[in-house]
């Protein structure tokens, strides 16, 4: 079976030291506008999963969901999930660090 999310050796380090700092992770994906196509990286107990959220997998070990809505248009994509130089958007938890997600 094809792994629909997978993540770089950059965001997995970033994935490590956030985790460090932070404790369990988890990924949201919502689709909304702004910063809704950026995945969000929040402490696993600070973000409730609605009912209509897909789990496309993990990533380091932490799972990662997708708003049902936006499943319908990426459920036949394979997501890398990369890091960039720069602030963070939005609400997630590498807002403050030098490269986002």
């Amino acid at each position: 079976m094809v792994e629909r999310v997978l993540a770089t050796d950059g965001a997995l380090q970033l994935i490590e030291k956030l985790r460090a700092m932070h404790g369990p992770l988890m990924f949201h994906q919502s689709g909304g506008c702004c910063d809704g196509s950026a995945p969000m990286c929040y402490p696993a107990d600070e973000f409730r999963v609605g009912a209509s959220d897909v789990q496309l997998g993990e990533i380091g070990g932490c799972p990662f969901y997708m708003s049902a809505d936006q499943f319908d248009y990426w459920k036949h994509t394979q997501l890398t999930i990369d890091v960039v130089p720069g602030r963070g958007s939005g609400f997630s938890l590498e807002a403050p660090e030098a490269s986002g997600f």
